[in-house]
C-alpha cells in the first residue's frame, strides 16, 4: 500500500498537480485514518477528480463522471450491493466486450483480480472519481439512512425537527425497522425550509425518484433518494397526514402534515395522484411565523403604497386583487388585512385553506363536504356585523352577489379574482352574472399583480441593458441617466443562482365616476384600459421598469412575467 502510495505521489509531482514541499506538509499532517493523497485533497491542494483523471491517464483508462449519466436498472443489477460496495465499483453499461465497471483506483490490482474472478465475466473498466463512486453507491444501492446523511451534510448543522401529526397516524405507523425513512423524511422537510422552498416535488420516473424544490417560484433539482424507496416514502407522508390512505394509491388524495423546524410551525398541504411509475406527491409549504406583512415589503414604491394605504381605509365597497395562482394574491390581501387590524374594527375572513392564522381576525374555513360553502359563510358572517370581510376567492354568482350587496350595506371587502390584468376584472364579474350597475357602484379598486425574483443583494453587480431588452420594455435613453441597474451573479447565500426573494409588481386600477359611467354604458375593457392610463396607472410591465432601474431585479425576469403586456 506504502508503494502504491508512493508511486501516486510521484506521478502528481511530475504533472505539476503537487509539490515536494506540499507533499512534505501533509506527512505532518497525516493521522490514522488518513493518507497522504487524502490530506492534500481535505487541504484543497489538489481535487479528487484531478487525481483519478491523472490515475486514468496512467493506466491508459477512460475518465468518465458518473454523476453526469443515469444508470438504468439492468445494469445496476449485474452487480450485488454488497459487491459493489466491497469492491467500491459501480457498473455503468455494456460495452463491446463486457460489462463497463467505473473504479475509483485503477492501480488496485488486487481489487481488479477480485472482482474478475467474482463475476466471471469480461470488463470494460472505467475510471471516476472516489468521491463519485461513493455518491452512487448511495444513489443506486444506498439505505434511507445513507440519502438522509446526503441531505444532513448538505444542511450542515443538526436540526431537531417535531412532528404533530394528525389523529389516527399512530394506529397506522411504521414500526422501528422503519425508522431510517422516517429520518429521510424529516431531513427533506428540513432542507426544503432551510432553502426557503415554497413546493417540495417527489416525481417518480422511469429510473429515479426525482425531488424538486420550488425556490422563489423556480423548480430546483436536488439530491434525489434511491428509487427502491419510493413507495416508502410516499407512504410515510400518508401516515404523517393522518387522513391519507396508504392502501389507495389509483386516486388522488389529499392531506395536511403540521410540524415544527427549530419551533416554527410549519403547514405542509399534500397531494397525490397516480401517474405511469407511482404516486406523484406536492406538498406546499407554509410557514406561518415567516410570512411578511408589512406593504413594504411586497415590493410598493411609496407612491402607490400611498394609494393602496387610501383605498384599504375606505368605509366600503370592494377592493380586488387578480393575477394567476401563485401571484401572491393571498399574501397582499393578509398584509392590507394587517394593515386595517385595529382593536376598533371586526375582521371576519372566508377562506380556502386558511393560509396564515393572524391574531385579532376571526377566520372562517370552507368546508364543502359538510356544506360549509363560500356563500353559506358569508350569509351566516354578515349577521356578525363585521366593518372588514376578506373572501379568498370570487368564484360564483352566489358569492359575487353577496359580496357586491355587502359592500353596498356598508363593509369594506377584499377578495381576489383571476384575470390577467386590472380592467378585465370587471368584464370578469359581468360574465360571472353580476349586474353591471352593482360591479359600477360597489367596487372601489382593481390591483393586479405578479412575482418577479429579487436580485441577491450579497452578490448583484452592475450591469446594462440590451438593445432588445430596450425595446421591449420600451425604456428612452433618457431614463437611464439616473439607472442603477444590476444583473445577477450567484453567491453562497442565493445558491449560486443571483437571485434571493421576491417581491411583487402591481397595476392599480382606481375606479371613479367616469369609469363606473362607462360600466353602466358597456364600454369593452380596451376603452376601460384607455381610461385607467389616463388616471395615471401604470402597467405591470411600466412597474417593474421601474424596478429593474431601481436595480432591484433583471430584465429578463420583467419581461417573462409580462410577457403578454403591450399596452
Amino acid at each position: 500500500m506504502q508503494q502504491s502510495e508512493d508511486y501516486l505521489l510521484r506521478i502528481l509531482q511530475d504533472v505539476g498537480l503537487v509539490t515536494r514541499p506540499q507533499i512534505e506538509s501533509a506527512r505532518l499532517r497525516l493521522n490514522g485514518a488518513s493518507n497522504v493523497v487524502d490530506v492534500l485533497i481535505e487541504g484543497g491542494i489538489v481535487s479528487d477528480v484531478d487525481v483519478s483523471r491523472t490515475l486514468a491517464a496512467q493506466a491508459h483508462m477512460d475518465w468518465i463522471d458518473i454523476s453526469s449519466i443515469v444508470i438504468p436498472p439492468q445494469v445496476i443489477n449485474q452487480i450485488r450491493g454488497e459487491e459493489a460496495r466491497r469492491f467500491k465499483v459501480i457498473p455503468v453499461g455494456f460495452g463491446e466486450t463486457g460489462l463497463v465497471v467505473a473504479i475509483g483506483n485503477p492501480l488496485d490490482i488486487d481489487t481488479i483480480d477480485s472482482l474478475n474472478f467474482l463475476l466471471q465475466r469480461e470488463l470494460e473498466l472505467v475510471c471516476t472519481s472516489p468521491k463519485k463512486i461513493r455518491e452512487a453507491l448511495i444513489k443506486y444501492y444506498g439505505t434511507a439512512d445513507e440519502a438522509a446523511d446526503v441531505l444532513q451534510k448538505e444542511i450542515g448543522e443538526d436540526v431537531d425537527l417535531g412532528l404533530e401529526i394528525g389523529e389516527g397516524a399512530e394506529a397506522t405507523g411504521m414500526d422501528e425497522a422503519d425508522a431510517p425513512i422516517i429520518r429521510l423524511v424529516s431531513m427533506l422537510m428540513i432542507e426544503a425550509h432551510r432553502a426557503g422552498a415554497s413546493d417540495i416535488h417527489l416525481e417518480p420516473l422511469d429510473k429515479k425518484f426525482r425531488v424538486r424544490f420550488r425556490i422563489d417560484g423556480v423548480l430546483q433539482e436536488m439530491q434525489a433518494p434511491p428509487k427502491r424507496l419510493q413507495s416508502a416514502i410516499t407512504s410515510r407522508l400518508k401516515i404523517m397526514t393522518g387522513s391519507m390512505s396508504i392502501a389507495e394509491k389509483r386516486l388522488p388524495q389529499d392531506g395536511r402534515i403540521q410540524v415544527k423546524i427549530k419551533r416554527k410551525p410549519i403547514d405542509l398541504r399534500v397531494s397525490t395522484i397516480p401517474t405511469n411509475h407511482g404516486e406523484s406527491v406536492v406538498m406546499r409549504l407554509l410557514d406561518k411565523s415567516s410570512l411578511k406583512l408589512g406593504l413594504p415589503e411586497l415590493g410598493f414604491f411609496s407612491d402607490d403604497q400611498e394609494i393602496l394605504e387610501r383605498l384599504i381605509k375606505l368605509p366600503d365597497g370592494i377592493l380586488l386583487v387578480t393575477g394567476p395562482t401563485g401571484s401572491g394574491k393571498t399574501t397582499t390581501l393578509y398584509a392590507c388585512l394587517n394593515y386595517v387590524n385595529k382593536p376598533d374594527r371586526k375582521i371576519i375572513t372566508v377562506e380556502e385553506p386558511i393560509e396564515y392564522q393572524m391574531n385579532g381576525i376571526n377566520q372562517v374555513p370552507v368546508n364543502p363536504e359538510i356544506g360549509m360553502t363560500f356563500p353559506a359563510a358569508l350569509r351566516s358572517i354578515l349577521r356578525q356585523a363585521p366593518n372588514i370581510i376578506m373572501i379568498g376567492e370570487i368564484r360564483d354568482l352566489e358569492t359575487a352577489s353577496i359580496a357586491t350587496n355587502a359592500s353596498l350595506t356598508g363593509h369594506l371587502v377584499f377578495s381576489t379574482l383571476h384575470t390577467n390584468d386590472a380592467p378585465s376584472a370587471v368584464a370578469r364579474l359581468i360574465d360571472i352574472g353580476v349586474q353591471r350597475f352593482l360591479v359600477a357602484s360597489s367596487v372601489r379598486a382593481i390591483m393586479a399583480q405578479r412575482l418577479v425574483r429579487r436580485l441577491c443583494s450579497n452578490c448583484k453587480q452592475p450591469g446594462e441593458l440590451t438593445e432588445t431588452e430596450l425595446r421591449a420594455l420600451r425604456i428612452e435613453p433618457g431614463q437611464l441617466r439616473e439607472a442603477q441597474v444590476m444583473k445577477p451573479a450567484g453567491c453562497d447565500q442565493c445558491r449560486q443562482i443571483g437571485y434571493k426573494g421576491r417581491m411583487g409588481i402591481f397595476e392599480i386600477f382606481v375606479i371613479d365616476d367616469e369609469v363606473r359611467h362607462m360600466i353602466n354604458k358597456r364600454s369593452s375593457t380596451l376603452m376601460l384600459r384607455q381610461r385607467a392610463r389616463e388616471l395615471g396607472m401604470r402597467t405591470l410591465r411600466e412597474d417593474g421598469v421601474r424596478k429593474i432601474l431601481a436595480g432591484l431585479t433583471s430584465a429578463e425576469e420583467v419581461i417573462s412575467i409580462t410577457i403578454g403586456d403591450v399596452s
